[in-house]
């Protein structure tokens, strides 16, 4: 069988179970009913038994027992300042004060003979009591429920006026009470059990409604009761005084006021406590109330178990906390006990949802760009944040791990559990050590910081990984390009923007005729020297590779990347460039020499190509002048334009070359051989 139907079986078989117990309900408040009946319709069987004194003292007792149920709810009703209790509080003591007044007016105890006040007390009393019950039964709005608590005292006062009235009149001897009933009051007193019958039934069905909703045993106890009372009004309308159906209604309400003492009972026993007894049969409004009240005791002990956990209050500490809470709420050591579970699970609960979404964080703040130590700091700082009093250290390192301070969430402790997650990749070992002061790591701990392990593993291997590709990334582009795409991958769109640069074109002069007198793998070796030593000065000096193109190189000042003083720091490059390659073309005579040409204007810089290839690219007039002046120039020197030797001003050493005219461009340029520049702090 199934899961799935097995809880189906076990469902029909608990609905099985509940037909069966309302039906042994039913059929034991059948009895009595059929058992009047069977007393009236049999004369013979309905026996006589006429004892005073003991009728007093049976009664008596009854009654007594009565007014101490009904002090029980009238206290239970005060406390929490319910409308449902205070009118079950007050049906209980009318019915238990006439009770009490049927007794006094017994004859031949306190009263000669028959008396009106012996006859009509019960009936009268259980009729007003039926009232109460059906209101009792209602839903109040709050308007009423508050009126009905802020009058208690004046409703109080007035029924015991009333029965304490009752009391003085059948006592001594006053009409209308001193005499027995006259036969015409009997249609009355029919009407009167008839409607007090119905207001008795009334709230049973609305009690079992409730019940419905709420299980509760007083619910319960108070619907048998309610139903024994009606059928024990029923008994004193219609039996023969003295007799077995007389003494039928006596039983009757014996037995409705102990059914809900010894519920009342029941529920003393399973909770521990008076406190709480009559929860059950309390108004929807006072359930709420007193379920935001255990709610509120809930939340309390479980936020301070939380923050002893990280203030580290001791148990004594603790202890007096939930003593607080117990008096507050006036719990039993039973209750206090199972709230403090409660609550223990519950922050053990929300501890491990903060460390939940401590990974959660970490997988969503982590970044490959931060690198591997800005990868342990920001474990480092989740950690400390989510995861006191625990502390955690990283230990770096190949066999031998170091600790250092940075990377601890706090001051390590001499004692205390620990638990290692060590991370292995990329030839590198670290671990992540983790101690609790003066307490143990529970599976669900250790399983989070396992996790937490594992994602801290992949995170610096995707940081290594990253690295890897953006060195070889990085060596196929120019630092500046390679840094602007990482940053803002938009910019790798097509297309790009005018700005105002400067270009550097360098050119080996006689290098065709050098490669024709050489072997390939000495030009390709040639090359990588000429670059190897170019491309460094170039960077050092804030300038962009565009690309090299043979034996010739292409440079940009100020793009992508925005710099002052472009037009000085090209020049600055190209001659300290020309000095790097006369040394190393000193040792090698054969060995060909750079012309350089600069020139200063605008030109677009962006990306050219298409979806599948693209390539960093800069195009305009300022490229193709800095061409044309590099043609002109001789091996070892660099021609600058009049708008570069401008933009560096006096700085500038120069032997002005007149205007020229260059292949390709329209009107002469004014160029100048750059032979120095005038040391500055640029």
């Amino acid at each position: 069988m199934t899961p799935t139907e097995n809880g189906e079986s076990a469902i029909r078989q608990s609905a099985a179970a509940g037909k069966v117990r309302a039906l042994v309900w039913l059929f034991h408040m059948a009895l009595p009913v059929l058992a009047l009946w069977l007393l009236l319709v049999r004369p013979d069987l309905d026996l006589r038994w006429e004892h005073h004194p003991g009728h007093f003292w049976l009664v008596f007792s009854v009654a007594a027992i009565n007014v101490i149920l009904a002090m029980r709810v009238q206290s239970a009703a005060k406390s929490r300042g319910d409308p449902r209790l205070l009118l079950v509080s007050y049906a209980f003591t009318i019915a238990a004060g006439f009770l009490l007044l049927h007794a006094l007016a017994t004859p031949g105890v306190l009263l000669g003979g028959p008396n009106g006040g012996f006859e009509i007390a019960t009936p009268v009393g259980l009729a007003v009591a039926s009232v109460f019950f059906a209101v009792a039964s209602l839903e109040m709005s709050p308007a009423r429920a508050s009126w009905i608590v802020e009058h208690e005292s004046a409703i109080r006062l007035t029924l015991l006026a009333i029965m304490v009235a009752w009391g003085v009149v059948s006592v001594a001897e006053l009409p209308p009470l001193a005499t027995p009933l006259p036969e015409q009051s009997a249609g009355v007193l029919s009407l009167m059990a008839g409607l007090g019958i119905a207001a008795y039934l009334f709230s049973a069905a609305r009690f079992m409604t409730t019940h419905r909703r709420h299980p509760a045993v007083m619910l319960v106890a108070l619907i048998t009761a309610a139903t024994l009372l009606a059928e024990a009004l029923a008994t004193t309308v219609w039996a023969r005084s003295w007799q077995l159906s007389w003494w039928l209604w006596h039983v009757l309400m014996a037995a409705a006021f102990g059914f809900v003492a010894y519920s009342a009972y029941v529920q003393y026993q399973r909770e521990g406590s008076a406190v709480g007894i009559f929860d059950g049969i309390a108004s929807r409004q006072t359930v709420s109330e007193v379920r935001e009240e255990y709610g509120g005791a809930l939340e309390t002990l479980t936020n301070t178990l939380q923050r002893s956990a990280s203030i580290g209050l001791s148990e004594d500490e603790l202890d007096l906390i939930t003593a607080g809470l117990r008096t507050r709420f006036s719990l039993t050591e039973g209750q206090t006990e199972v709230l403090a579970r409660a609550a223990s699970a519950l922050a053990a609960e929300r501890d491990q949802a903060i460390r939940l979404a401590a990974l959660t964080r970490f997988g969503t703040e982590a970044r490959i760009e931060q690198g591997i130590e800005g990868m342990l700091d920001l474990v480092v700082a989740i950690v400390a944040e989510s995861f006191a009093p625990d502390v955690m250290r990283i230990g770096v390192g190949g066999d031998g791990l170091v600790f250092p301070e940075r990377y601890t969430t706090g001051d390590w402790p001499a004692e205390g559990d620990r638990h290692s997650v060590s991370i292995e990749g990329s030839g590198q070992r670290a671990v992540l050590e983790f101690a609790r002061p003066g307490g143990r790591f529970e599976p669900g701990d250790v399983a989070l910081m396992e996790t937490l392990g594992a994602e801290v593993a992949i995170a610096l291997d995707n940081v290594r990984l990253y690295d890897q590709v953006d060195s070889l990334f990085r060596r196929y582009l120019s630092p500046d390009v390679a840094e602007t795409l990482r940053r803002d991958p938009s910019r790798s769109e097509l297309g790009g923007s005018v700005v105002e640069l400067t270009a550097l074109f360098a050119d080996l002069r006689g290098f065709t005729s050098f490669s024709e007198g050489s072997l390939p793998e000495d030009v390709v070796a040639t090359l990588n020297t000429y670059f190897g030593k170019a491309v460094p000065i170039v960077l050092r000096n804030g300038g962009t590779i565009v690309q090299f193109m043979g034996d010739a190189l292409l440079a940009v000042f100020d793009a992508p990347v925005p710099g002052r003083d472009h037009a000085f720091r090209a020049a600055k490059a190209g001659l300290a460039l020309q000095g790097a390659i006369a040394a190393e073309a000193a040792a090698h005579s054969e060995w060909p020499r750079f012309r350089i040409g600069i020139n200063t204007g605008s030109a677009l810089v962006g990306n050219i190509g298409s979806d599948q290839f693209r390539s960093f690219n800069v195009i305009g007039d300022a490229v193709n002048v800095a061409s044309r002046l590099q043609s002109i120039a001789e091996p070892g020197t660099v021609v600058i334009s009049s708008h570069t030797r401008e933009s560096i001003g006096g700085r500038a050493r120069v032997t002005d070359l007149g205007s020229l005219d260059l292949k390709g461009l329209e009107g002469a340029i004014e160029a100048y051989r750059l032979d120095d520049l005038a040391a500055t702090s640029s």
